[in-house]
């Protein structure tokens, strides 16, 4: 298994933000993943880097980068994944067998582990739509565990996987047979959608801020709060869509943090609707960034 040391982390964050790491372990096979979260068992998982935000500081101890593990098949309409296979790749493998229920996760830049870590959703489909089983790693016991569809609790951006802190190995989902150029079409109304809704990862970012409150959208309350354009050293929100926030070069996690806070205090005191990070935040944080990451992750 490669391993590397005091190996810095932003080249594997869509924000392009992240300071190093003492050891990052590349497992290529679910067995070196076991091998190294029985080795580290209080490691940093980390996918395809989106949906993330790392301290510029750093992260003390070990990070697992699980991009290797990447096999997929496809059976008929059932889908084995493991956890480092890219959504968008296997969104078109999918596509091409005439396989509805991941048309969403083309314009998606996460890993199947991920995605299964958060029910990631999109254009009214998720995970939790397609699921049938999992296995994953608990840190607790060191032991695999195989989670069916009734064990994971599914929410809105939650399952118990993120609850109990598991680390998916792999995946199973069942798919729809359908004709394999209306699910291209669906795709591509998709990523034009997004286009338009949501910046390119040329803007290096980290999907939606913050997750829609109940009956409403954060992009919305955002706006009509007057954030758009607004900066702190090279975090800027983009001037389309109130609720991404880009890096313009040089942004720090302090200023990503900063820029998050004036965003949800803008909300609050208009609406006193308090939002909630979507983004993770991990690493070495200073005074300040755990002042503010307490305060919006209540």
């Amino acid at each position: 298994m490669r391993t590397e040391h005091d190996y810095e982390l932003k080249k594997h964050t869509t924000f392009q933000i992240g300071g190093k790491a003492e050891t990052v372990c590349f497992p290529s096979t679910i067995d070196e993943l076991e091998q190294a979260l029985n080795e580290y068992p209080d490691a940093l998982v980390l996918g395809n880097g989106s949906d993330v935000l790392i301290s510029s500081a750093g992260v003390e101890g070990a990070v697992i980068i699980t991009t290797e593990i990447s096999d997929y098949k496809i059976d008929g309409t059932k889908v084995f994944a493991t956890c480092g296979v890219k959504a968008p790749i296997l969104s078109r493998a999918v596509a091409e067998e005439g396989l509805s229920g991941f048309e969403f996760m083309l314009g998606i830049p996460g890993s199947i582990g991920g995605m299964v870590y958060m029910n990631a959703s999109a254009h009214s489909q998720s995970v939790a739509n397609v699921f049938v089983s999992c296995k994953v790693y608990d840190p607790a016991t060191k032991k695999v565990l195989e989670l069916k569809k009734d064990d994971m609790e599914f929410e809105y951006r939650k399952t118990v996987i993120s609850k109990k802190k598991y680390v998916v190995l792999n995946a199973e989902f069942e798919l729809t047979k359908a004709n394999a150029e209306d699910v291209k079409a669906l795709m591509q109304r998709n990523i034009e959608f997004r286009k338009q809704k949501q910046p390119s990862l040329a803007l290096p970012n980290a999907g939606s801020v913050f997750k829609n409150p109940e009956n409403d959208s954060a992009g919305r309350l955002l706006e009509k709060a007057g954030v758009k354009s607004k900066m702190i050293g090279g975090a800027k929100v983009w001037e389309n869509h109130a609720n991404f926030i880009v890096n313009i070069g040089y942004a720090t996690s302090n200023d990503v943090l900063r820029l998050m806070y004036k965003m949800y205090s803008e909300v609050k005191t208009r609406y006193t609707i308090e939002l909630h990070p979507e983004i993770k935040f991990f690493g070495i944080a200073n005074e300040e960034e755990k002042e503010i990451w307490n305060t919006i992750n209540n």
